[in-house]
């Protein structure tokens, strides 16, 4: 099991390769958004890294943010929990004026994960 700890929430063990975004919602209890239903496509689940950043991600997600000029977050959607990490929630359903947070992700990554080194170019 891997430690996820989510700053201003408790730290909590999670299930090895749970989808990150289904960790912070079920797990540490916070209403993440993930408005696609955690496809890659709208990067409302979008989060920072304050410590053990994964090395790797998707191709989905570091063609998203590339398209978008995202940097210094990742997408919660397309992150497995595999090892110990901690984050902030940046992206949450309070204030956001949203009705909800969005339809509820696939245990598994969609689109089917193609995973690149995180610092390669896209």
């Amino acid at each position: 099991m891997a430690k996820l700890t989510v700053e201003g929430f408790a730290t909590v063990d999670v299930p090895d390769d749970k989808r990150l975004v289904l960790a912070i919602e079920e797990d540490a209890g916070v209403d993440q958004l993930h408005a696609c239903g955690g496809n890659a496509r709208c990067t409302t689940c979008r989060v920072e890294f304050v410590a053990d950043e994964p090395d790797r991600m998707t191709a989905a997600e570091k063609q998203v943010l590339a398209a978008r000029g995202l940097t210094g977050v990742r997408l919660s959607c397309q992150i497995l929990c595999d090892h110990d990490m901690t984050v902030r929630a940046i992206s949450r359903l309070e204030g956001s004026g949203r009705p909800d947070p969005g339809p509820k992700p696939a245990p598994e990554i969609t689109p089917p994960p193609e995973w690149v080194e995180r610092n390669s170019t896209p």
